[in-house]
């Protein structure tokens, strides 16, 4: 932005993960925690808020928004402290709620989200310039939609509260249990995508094409549980390696969005659903000798690890067998990083400083 507004007055406060900083001279750039926030995601959104308030009518308020701003610009509702937000965060990233789901949380518990924040800057002009991690492109789902009207504002979330469970902080049942007798009054957003999940699909299919490799976008929005949408991709690759259909090889299967990863009472290992949904594919897939795969999250983090994804390939199951690694219990314990760790084949590229969502290419050869 200041590269692009030379000439123009240019002031402001971004927030963005540990590490994922840059420099800048007009434009007070800060850190914060993700997924789960912490003091510096609270002195962030109070900091954002304060700086929205001070906007005049004859001002022009540019919100720079993309995934991971629900965790990193936190203001809890009161009577919430951030220790309950924290909480709330952990329940939602166990709980395999879609993010369509866990926004629809958040944005009732926040202070700057579903909207909050445009109101906010009003009565200056707000033009939010966004990118998307989430299915579907829906702008109250991005970064749980700081500037735009929350459609969920007087929504019934009893059945959310119930997937949640019992450890749900008190004050945060309470709020998401309240029905408000109306919503607040909706506003004509201006928001404008400059960068989508199928935006990023169509340029790795370009790329694919120049290799001589057919692509086939399977979709910008796959949902579900990671595992099992790495079982369902197997048999379509399965069935393309061996009957030519959808497609014949050399061919990839390109795909999006955002799967979950529900953890159960176990203690869990370490992983993201990128790595769940290849080590699935891979115990699927047995060592089919035509099939390599890679998924990644594009903002270089899988969950809450230092890899943005992993690597499979025709040896990946020989290989954890030589190491004296049990594909399966990996699975079933969910510590996938752990199971590439050991097999060095982890894909680290540290902060890549855009995000839209998970890439998911699998690579049928001759």
């Amino acid at each position: 932005m200041e590269r692009a507004w030379p000439e123009v007055e240019l002031s402001g406060v971004v927030v963005t993960r540990y590490g994922h900083a840059v420099p800048t001279e007009r434009i007070e750039v800060l850190e914060a925690a993700h997924p789960v926030p912490d003091e510096a995601s609270l002195a962030a959104g109070a900091k954002i808020r304060a700086a929205a308030l001070k906007a005049g009518p004859d001002d022009l308020v540019l919100a720079l928004i993309s995934g991971g701003g629900s965790a990193l610009m936190c203001l809890p509702r009161a009577p919430l402290t951030l220790d309950d937000k924290v909480a709330v965060n952990r329940l939602l990233l166990a709980s395999g709620l879609t993010i369509a789901q866990m926004n629809r949380v958040r944005m009732r518990l926040s202070g700057v989200k579903g909207g909050q924040l445009a109101r906010a800057a009003a009565p200056a002009r707000l033009v939010t310039l966004a990118i998307s991690d989430v299915p579907g492109d829906r702008p109250h789902e991005i970064a749980s939609g700081p500037t735009v009207p929350n459609p969920d504002a007087s929504a019934d979330l009893s059945e959310l509260v119930e997937r949640l469970g019992p450890q749900l902080p008190a004050a945060a049942r309470e709020l998401l249990l309240e029905k408000p007798e109306r919503a607040e009054e909706d506003f004509e957003p201006d928001f404008r995508l400059i960068a989508t999940p199928r935006k990023m699909l169509d340029a790795a299919a370009e790329v694919a094409r120049a290799a001589g490799v057919t692509p086939l976008i399977l979709g910008d929005a796959i949902e579900g549980e990671a595992r099992e949408a790495g079982v369902v991709m197997a048999g379509i690759a399965r069935s393309a390696a061996d009957h030519g259909t959808p497609l014949p090889a050399p061919a990839i299967l390109l795909s999006g969005g955002e799967t979950t990863v529900t953890i159960g009472a176990a203690k869990p290992g370490r992983g993201g659903r990128n790595t769940e949904f290849l080590l699935s594919l891979a115990v699927t897939l047995g060592g089919h000798r035509q099939i390599h795969a890679l998924s990644a999250d594009t903002d270089g983090i899988d969950g809450t690890e230092d890899a943005a994804g992993a690597f499979i390939d025709p040896t990946t199951l020989a290989r954890a067998q030589a190491a004296g690694l049990d594909a399966g219990a990996f699975l079933a314990t969910h510590d996938s990083y752990s199971f590439f760790d050991q097999l060095d084949d982890l894909l680290r590229t540290g902060p890549t400083l855009t995000n839209v969502n998970d890439l998911r290419a699998i690579l049928i050869t001759d």
